[in-house]
């Protein structure tokens, strides 16, 4: 039996890493005994208590700010056999969350630090983080190739130390489609907030009247918690605003409701399209992209590292940022020839089966499982 430690965000907060590390203990407990012990990250956001599963345990909560509490999350930790660490520069205290630096650094358990995001352009501080990060940790995962080549070549992450493991992804093609209107669906859903780029989606349904039927487009999620603390809803009005001025309100659905995963499922399933007009160019991993590509749907999304990688072998398209211009010349394609959507959603499950969370927790065990021959040898 091993006992898998993981620092995290964790459910109910509702954060990509949240999720990320609910999937990946839960599957990791699943099997062999193994156990795995969560200490929560605080950000923040009030979520209430996260609830222990089948072989979880819900340790301590860190909190930014707190050394006394970095000191109980440590030992907490230490009480497994190897520690994984999911990392953002936003979630944990410290200017550019360099308290994880303080974390890792007291941990006597081999730790493996999983990089969510990996900036292309860093500011020196932010570049000082990494490189501790990796001098600290027994291992550092990349989720890209693309993030893998940047921890090597511009952060000088050491090779012995470097690891690619792709983002996991569930069952989301066993959903069962139930459609509502006979018009086709193109569909962005996670946490909403200003960098997603939905306004270039609604600007580029705008450039589709004259199809027939025409297209729907629906935005599906609550707006990101952190957002609704630091501005409250205005971005998510701004959207309403951009609806009403285009005249789009028969054609553009904003839906801030929390979708449970089989509900999710069967959205993502009656969607003809899926649309990722994410701003950020150094996205390094998007749990959405994951999903989409295991549900079968053809993907459009702009040129974020992650969306290069998934659908440059032809499960989707690839579009500028903030070009509505060119989502909306893609949609047309795909609309007007289905041929597109069905050669994609055979490359896209292709994909997820490879990447499904039962293989990429092989990986972790078998990971885990080399760092701790290491940490046996007598030094």
């Amino acid at each position: 039996m091993t006992r898998f430690g993981y620092l995290s965000t964790y459910p109910p907060t509702r954060c990509g890493l949240a999720t990320f590390t609910e999937a990946l203990a839960s599957t990791i407990a699943a099997v062999e005994d193994d156990e795995s012990i969560i200490v929560r990250v605080d950000d923040l956001v009030p979520a209430g208590p996260s609830l222990p599963g089948p072989g979880l345990r819900i340790g301590s909560v860190l909190r930014p700010d707190d050394d006394a509490s970095r000191a109980r999350a440590a030992d907490m930790l230490d009480a497994s056999d190897v520690v994984i660490v999911q990392h953002e520069y936003g979630i944990y205290g410290g200017p550019d969350g360099d308290e994880i630096l303080d974390v890792l650094a007291r941990l006597r358990r081999p730790s493996i630090v999983v990089m969510h995001t990996v900036l292309a352009t860093p500011t020196p501080h932010q570049r000082e983080v990494t490189a501790g990060i990796a001098a600290l940790a027994g291992a550092v995962v990349a989720m890209t190739a693309t993030a893998f080549a940047l921890l090597a070549d511009e952060y000088a992450v050491p090779p012995a130390k470097l690891h690619l493991i792709p983002h996991g992804v569930g069952p989301w093609a066993s959903a069962t489609a139930v459609r509502e209107s006979p018009r086709p669906v193109i569909l962005t859903w996670g946490l909403i907030g200003p960098g997603k780029g939905i306004e270039w989606g609604i600007r580029a349904l705008a450039e589709l009247g004259d199809l027939t039927p025409a297209p729907l487009y629906r935005v599906l999620g609550q707006t990101h918690p952190k957002v609704v603390l630091e501005e409250g809803q205005r971005y998510r009005r701004s959207l309403l605003a951009l609806v009403d001025e285009l005249a789009l309100a028969d054609d553009v659905e904003i839906d801030g409701r929390y979708r449970e995963t089989a509900e999710l499922a069967a959205e993502v399933a009656a969607a003809d399209i899926v649309l990722l007009p994410y701003d950020s160019r150094e996205q390094a991993t998007s749990g959405v992209l994951a999903e989409a590509a295991a549900a079968g749907k053809l993907v459009i999304a702009t040129r974020f590292p992650h969306a290069i990688e998934v659908l440059a072998g032809g499960g989707g398209m690839l579009v500028d940022h903030q070009r509505p211009d060119q989502i909306a010349a893609a949609i047309r394609t795909v609309l007007r020839d289905p041929r597109h959507a069905l050669a994609a959603a055979a490359r896209a499950l292709e994909s997820a089966r490879a990447n499904s969370w039962e293989t990429v927790a092989e990986r972790y065990r078998e990971l885990a499982a080399e760092l701790a021959v290491v940490d046996r040898v007598p030094r």
